[in-house]
C-alpha cells in the first residue's frame, strides 16, 4: 500500500455542471487535525456528496462525527493528528474514543453510527491510496437492541390527522400541518421527502416524485384524500409560490422546518394520549404496516418506501405478526392457559 499522497483540490460541481451547496464546516477545535488529514476529510466529504449523492444532512452529521473523532485525538495524543498518526493508531486508541463517547451519554445506538463513520473514512483513505489501517477492523461495535418500527394504529393515525387540525389558530398553518401529515401517511414519505417538495409538484396528479436517500426518485400514487389536503392548505396559504419555491412554508414565507411538523405532533400525542413513539417518522411506519396486514407484498412496499434493501422492509412482518399474536392472545379462547 501506497504511502500519504497529496490530495488533490476539487470544485465541487453537480452532474450539470452547477455548482453544488458548499460542504460543512469540520467543527473540531483549532489544531485538532492536521493539514493532510484535514484535506483528507475534505477529500471525503466531497466523495460523500458527489460519488454516493449523501444528503445534505447525511454529510453534515459525518462532518460532525469526524470532527468529534479528532477532537478526541488532538487530546488524546497530545497534539493534532495527522495521517501518519491515522495509520498508527491501535485499536485500543479506537476502543478510547468509543469510551470517550459513552462518557459523553450517547447510547449504543449512536456509539454504533459514530464508529461507522470512522470506518467508512479510513475505508475511504484505503481505497484512494492514502494510508490504511488494520487495527480498526478488530474493533466490535456495540451489541444493538432488535429494532421494530412502532406505527400507529388505523384509528390513531385517522384522529391524529384530525386533530393536528385543530392545534393552529391560523386555518392556513392548520391545513399546512394536515397536509404534511396525510402526505407522510398517505404516500409513506419521510418528513425530509415531503418538506424538500417545491410548489411545482402540485396540483398532485395519481402520482409523485419523490426524491429520497441518496438522491434517488421514485414514484409514489397518491390517495383522492392527500391531493384534497394540499390542496385545501395552498387554497388558504398567503404566501404567492412559485413553481421553484417551497410547497410547504412557515409563518415567514421559507421552507417549513421539520421541528414545527415534529413539534405538532408532540401536541397531538398529549392530546390524544400517545405513545412517545407516535412521531411523524411513525407515520410512514404505520403507512407500511396497513399496506401489509391489508396484503401488501413486501417487494411492493420496498419500492414505495425506497429502501435500497428488502430487509430492511422485512421489519414490518414482525410488527404485523406480533399484531396477529396479541389479537390471539386476546381473543382466541385457549390462548390462556390456566
Amino acid at each position: 500500500m501506497a504511502g500519504p499522497v497529496k490530495l488533490r483540490t476539487r470544485r465541487p460541481r453537480t452532474p450539470t455542471g452547477g455548482r453544488t451547496a458548499p460542504l460543512p464546516k469540520i467543527a473540531a477545535p483549532p489544531g485538532a487535525a492536521a493539514p493532510d488529514a484535514a484535506a483528507a476529510v475534505e477529500d471525503f466529504l466531497i466523495w460523500l456528496r458527489d460519488e454516493r449523492r449523501s444528503s445534505a444532512h447525511t454529510v453534515s452529521a459525518y462532518a460532525h462525527d469526524l470532527s468529534t473523532f479528532f477532537a478526541f485525538l488532538a487530546d488524546h495524543l497530545g497534539g493534532r493528528a495527522g495521517l501518519a498518526a491515522l495509520a498508527s493508531l491501535r485499536a485500543a486508541d479506537f476502543r478510547g474514543y468509543l469510551a470517550r463517547r459513552r462518557q459523553d451519554g450517547l447510547s449504543n445506538a449512536s456509539i454504533a453510527r459514530t464508529l461507522s463513520v470512522v470506518r467508512t473514512f479510513f475505508r475511504h483513505l484505503e481505497m484512494t491510496d492514502v494510508l490504511r489501517n488494520p487495527a480498526l477492523a478488530t474493533v466490535r461495535s456495540p451489541k444493538l437492541a432488535h429494532a421494530v418500527p412502532k406505527p400507529l394504529s388505523v384509528t390513531a393515525a385517522a384522529a391524529a390527522r384530525e386533530e393536528i387540525a385543530l392545534l393552529s389558530e391560523e386555518p392556513w398553518v392548520a391545513a399546512r400541518d394536515a397536509a404534511v401529515i396525510t402526505l407522510l401517511y398517505g404516500c409513506g414519505l419521510r418528513i425530509s421527502e415531503a418538506l424538500s417538495l417545491d410548489r411545482g409538484a402540485a396540483p398532485l396528479g395519481t402520482s409523485l416524485k419523490v426524491t429520497g436517500k441518496g438522491n434517488k426518485e421514485r414514484l409514489v400514487p397518491v390517495l383522492p384524500v392527500v391531493r384534497d389536503a394540499v390542496e385545501a392548505y395552498l387554497a388558504l396559504c398567503p404566501w404567492g409560490l412559485g413553481p421553484g419555491d417551497p410547497l410547504f412554508v412557515g409563518v415567514r414565507g421559507k421552507r417549513l422546518n421539520p421541528g414545527i411538523v415534529q413539534h405538532a405532533m408532540r401536541k397531538v400525542r398529549a392530546v390524544l394520549g400517545l405513545d412517545e413513539t407516535a412521531t411523524p417518522h411513525a407515520l410512514r411506519h404505520s403507512f407500511a404496516t396497513h399496506l401489509l396486514s391489508a396484503g401488501g407484498d413486501l417487494r411492493t412496499i420496498q419500492e414505495l418506501l425506497g429502501h435500497a434493501s428488502l430487509s430492511t422492509t422485512q421489519r414490518y412482518t414482525e410488527v404485523d405478526t406480533e399484531r396477529l399474536l396479541s389479537v390471539y392472545r386476546e381473543a382466541h379462547p385457549r390462548a390462556k392457559r390456566r
